[in-house]
């Protein structure tokens, strides 16, 4: 297969923390012949664009990368380059694969060993060690990449990448059966509208936790029995009670970048009911009594993102037509008013950048 690859194209970099990304059509492409052993380059079609970016563009993270950098982990596209040297690779050029904030691991550390790749030490992360899918081309790792069904579009794909492996893996550690609740704050957001699709398959009951009547009607939609404005509701925390038949939630699965959603949770959740950190809000403390952690006999879980199996999981069910993101699509010449309406939280689901 002989395919041309430019030596520039189109990118969005962060060049100064805080301010607008530069809109750049002279980026250089990484050839074929710079390509390490075990590294492929990827011809993007879409790419997504999540919260953590936002929070990478605002350097509100403990580790600043470099600049510039081009953010970005969530791509759908075509491998069209594969490193010489490269052995026992399951991809070839030509196929049509996902890029994810997992760009490599090591997969022989102690966390790799035990299936928590998320947790390598020695990892590279799409949009932020290395740059990422605000890129016309991306290179990428041929073992971390992940294979896309025919049966799903590249649109749809997208965002499973990220946002519903994240809220997937985030389910599967709720200790929760068919049947029990799970609230998801931040229900109509990127994260959050996917969570409430793969609860709703999952069999769970969904309390959805959102403001504003465009939100409340996806939520719906999607599968959530009851929904709660928090800009609206006088006792959030009583009202989360009277909705999961007095005792509260099984689970909390907190989608959205608030500490107050943590500490409410803890709150409505009922005993040894489970809170699944998600939201990642910079600068926030989790300011709860420890007692009330104790005498409710609570699980709390942070999970980061899930591994490759996590990802080909979630993809299928996308793929079977279970569960599908809700976007809107764009260019890459909007996506600083992306952030700024993302900034303000005025985004329903999830804005994607097509090539």
């Amino acid at each position: 297969m002989s395919i041309t690859i430019p030596e520039t194209q189109r990118a969005a970099l962060i060049v100064e923390y805080g301010k607008d990304l530069a809109i750049r059509d002279d980026q250089p492409v990484v050839q074929p012949i710079e390509l390490q052993p075990g590294e492929c380059l990827v011809k993007l079609d879409v790419s997504g664009v999540c919260h953590t970016d936002l929070t990478t563009k605002l350097g509100k993270w403990s580790y600043q990368p470099p600049l510039p950098r081009i953010p970005g982990h969530e791509g759908v596209g075509t491998v069209v380059a594969i490193g010489e040297g490269t052995t026992n690779s399951d991809v070839k050029i030509g196929d049509r694969v996902g890029l994810k904030w997992i760009a490599a691991t090591c997969l022989r550390c102690e966390m790799c060993r035990k299936g928590e790749e998320s947790m390598c030490p020695n990892q590279k992360t799409h949009g932020y060690r290395v740059d990422g899918t605000l890129q016309e081309y991306c290179v990428s790792w041929v073992d971390h990449v992940t294979p896309i069904p025919d049966s799903i579009s590249s649109e749809d794909a997208c965002s499973i990448l990220c946002a519903g492996l994240t809220v997937w893996k985030a389910l599967k550690q709720a200790n929760s059966i068919a049947g029990n609740w799970v609230v998801v704050p931040g229900a109509g957001g990127g994260l959050g509208h996917l969570a409430v699709q793969y609860a709703s398959y999952m069999g769970l009951r969904v309390v959805a936790i959102d403001t504003g009547e465009e939100k409340k009607q996806l939520c719906s939609k999607l599968g959530a029995e009851k929904f709660i404005d928090f800009k609206e509701t006088q006792d959030l925390v009583q009202d989360v009670k009277n909705a999961t038949d007095g005792l509260g939630p099984h689970a909390a699965i907190v989608t959205t970048a608030s500490g107050k959603a943590y500490e409410q949770a803890v709150w409505y959740l009922r005993q040894r009911g489970t809170l699944v950190a998600v939201g990642m809000p910079p600068t926030d403390l989790f300011n709860i009594p420890i007692v009330i952690i104790v005498a409710k006999a609570l699980n709390i879980i942070g999970t980061a993102i899930g591994d490759r199996q996590d990802a080909i999981e979630a993809m299928d069910i996308a793929a079977r037509g279970k569960v599908k993101c809700h976007y809107d699509v764009s260019k890459l010449d909007s996506v600083n008013s992306i952030f700024a309406a993302m900034h303000a939280g005025k985004l329903v689901g999830r804005i994607l950048v097509k090539y």
